[in-house]
């Protein structure tokens, strides 16, 4: 497996890390990722996370435009001025540090939700109801999940 599927919820420890859910440690060592580029999504309230790769994904498409328009400018904004680096300690846990707090409302639990080629970390109320939604969403839409 070298996608990141499903979710998986877990509690934060006294000292404010959590453990990333075996599957998703898996697929980042078969990627050999070792440092982890985390940011604030651009949709929803939560930390997309994965390796130097995505943001090197996004980089290319702000290249792609002039420097100086609006797009690239926010574009950049975004992926720089709203992320970070973070590791995994020897243990595989992720610190759950006040960038990821603020920005998700995260307290005392993480869901983890597989993206594909990212993994996100949310607040789990706001997953179960974001995934109701979109749920919901397509039903009225005619469309088949």
């Amino acid at each position: 497996m070298n996608r990141f599927l499903s979710n998986a919820t877990n509690r934060i420890d006294a000292k404010g890390r959590v453990s990333v859910p075996s599957a998703f440690r898996s697929v980042l060592a078969q990627r050999n990722v070792q440092e982890l580029y985390c940011f604030q999504d651009f949709v929803f309230p939560a930390i997309s996370i994965g390796g130097p790769d995505l943001l090197e994904r996004f980089e290319r498409q702000i290249a792609a435009e002039d420097p100086f328009s609006p797009d690239a400018n926010e574009m950049s904004l975004l992926i720089h001025g709203g992320g970070v680096f973070m590791k995994l300690d020897a243990e595989g846990r992720l610190m759950v540090t006040d960038f990821i707090r603020g920005f998700t409302g995260i307290s005392d639990e993480v869901t983890f939700v597989g993206r594909a080629d990212h993994f996100q970390l949310w607040q789990p109320q706001a997953f179960v109801a974001a995934q109701a939604q979109a749920r919901g969403e397509r039903k009225l839409a005619g469309k088949r999940s």
